[in-house]
């Protein structure tokens, strides 16, 4: 069996969500003769995605989000799949990274799936002929979301697009929990230093910077903040975290880890400041938190190892990680999430997707929800796979919830 089979039988067995759900499609077939176009991180997990849109009746069409996040064995299965065609490829340059999501637009997709919002860019931007083709889509990250946001708030986002990060189901615990566990891990196998006794800044405590921060301090890290809304930072005082500016942190810190999703964290007034084997890594989706092309630029690039970039600037020896790509993913070694915690995120995905196909003629262009049924529906699958089980709320205390007229 080829290596990219076995990664997506090896995610397939601690998918139970996922696979439910896929049985429910293959005697649904609620996407029979639609074209499902993907922007993500192709790699097993979501491959098993793949497999149950495609036995729901799909036929998807897929290319990366990042171009170091692709597992090119994992890719090539797809390609042998039925029904599946696959664009990705790891280490992709700019020409062929946008090349692979043209060829996903070419098939005329009637539901996108982005991670990072390229895919819509794409449509909005070069490949406007085909928008009416497009029913709606879904959208996984922070980043991807934001800048939807944005298009929308203009007036330029012509369909509707739900947005899987905003439930809870995502940012509990594929955004605390996943990005927590996977980067950190990400940045130890890569690196082989011990967290335990280190300075660890994070940057942004939002969910992803909030599992950061707490799973370093599980290993015995001393954890610093940086952040600019003053009630995340009060937040992550009262959580225990030293809080302070970037200025400050960068002649501190050990390790570094941006989760902000914005451009401009770590730059060349920072540089300077920090320690000799200083180590910088990314967890948010763009390469743009750190500014690595000033260090190419203004620094020697005196070692480049699978996954390490080192820079000496005025003696001081920096330590980029994956090019400042996402660090769980785009590392030779990194495997993204956990796979569980893909589970609940894919199979929100998934239901999503499925929404956007019933309904999207019906919803106004925009960013959307994802229904509170689809969040719940998942929950309880889950809490089912688990063995749990939890209260229900009685008919009086529905009432009582629900009534103002009922005082002390």
């Amino acid at each position: 069996m080829h290596s990219g089979d076995l990664k997506i039988r090896w995610a397939r067995q601690y998918m139970p969500v996922l696979s439910s759900i896929r049985e429910r499609f293959e005697q649904e077939k609620p996407f029979a003769g639609m074209t499902i176009g993907m922007a993500l991180h192709v790699e097993a997990k979501t491959a098993v995605l793949v497999e149950t849109l495609v036995a729901g009746g799909a036929e998807v069409h897929i290319t990366g989000c990042n171009p170091l996040s692709t597992q090119d064995d994992v890719s090539f299965a797809l390609n042998t799949r039925e029904g599946i065609h696959s664009y990705a490829k790891r280490g992709a340059t700019v020409e062929e990274y946008y090349a692979g999501i043209d060829r996903v637009l070419d098939a005329r997709p009637a539901v996108t799936i982005d991670d990072g919002m390229d895919l819509i860019h794409r449509l909005h931007t070069e490949r406007r002929e085909i928008l009416d083709a497009v029913i709606g889509g879904c959208e996984e990250t922070t980043t991807g979301v934001h800048r939807l946001r944005a298009m929308a708030r203009e007036g330029a986002l012509r369909f509707p697009v739900i947005a899987v990060n905003d439930t809870p189901m995502k940012r509990f615990f594929d955004n605390v929990h996943g990005t927590g566990e996977s980067s950190l891990a990400a940045v130890m196998i890569t690196t082989n230093v011990l967290i335990a006794g280190r300075r660890v800044v994070v940057a942004g405590y939002g969910y992803c910077g909030r599992g950061l921060a707490q799973k370093a301090r599980s290993l015995g890290a001393r954890v610093i903040v940086t952040e600019v809304d003053p009630r995340r930072a009060l937040q992550a005082h009262m959580d225990g975290f030293e809080v302070m500016p970037m200025d400050a942190a960068a002649a501190l810190g050990d390790i570094f880890i941006t989760t902000t999703g914005n451009t401009g964290i770590i730059t060349e007034r920072h540089f300077p400041k920090m320690k000799s084997g200083a180590i910088l890594a990314n967890a948010g989706h763009f390469d743009v938190e750190i500014d690595v092309d000033w260090l190419e630029r203004n620094a020697d690039a005196v070692e480049r190892r699978e996954g390490i970039n080192t820079y000496i600037l005025d003696g001081t020896a920096l330590h980029v990680l994956a090019e400042g790509r996402l660090v769980n993913l785009a590392t030779p070694k990194g495997m993204g999430h956990p796979i569980e915690v893909m589970d609940l995120s894919f199979a929100v995905q998934a239901l999503s997707a499925l929404h956007i196909a019933r309904h999207g003629r019906e919803l106004s262009p925009g960013v959307h929800d994802v229904p509170s049924a689809i969040d719940e529906e998942v929950a309880r699958l889950k809490l089912d796979v688990l063995g749990l089980a939890i209260d229900r709320l009685t008919p009086e205390q529905e009432d009582y919830m629900s009534s103002w007229t009922i005082g002390t």
